[in-house]
């Protein structure tokens, strides 16, 4: 089983409606190490790492528009190679 790392940037209505928190709550569900943190453009920064399949899938999740309170416009997301390593999902601040 391959772990990769993908970092992604989520546009919307995103901050201010717990986005960082239910992304970190799906992120554990998945397994998955990284962060969710809110940008100042209004997006959020998302990096996730993991195996291939459950980044995917919290991708997927991401691109479907998270949670309910949520308005996702887009998702723009690509490899990304971080200088650090994780023990759990956190989020920054």
């Amino acid at each position: 089983m391959s772990t990769v790392c993908t970092i992604a940037w989520v546009h919307g209505r995103v901050q201010g409606v717990g986005f960082r928190y239910s992304t970190q709550h799906e992120a554990k569900r998945l397994g998955l190490t990284g962060y969710a943190k809110n940008l100042d453009d209004g997006s959020v920064e998302v990096v996730a790492c993991g195996a291939t399949d459950k980044v995917d899938q919290l991708i997927a999740w991401l691109k479907a528009g998270g949670p309910r309170s949520a308005s996702v416009d887009k998702v723009l997301a690509e490899p990304h190679s971080p200088s650090e390593t994780w023990r759990d999902f956190g989020i920054r601040y």
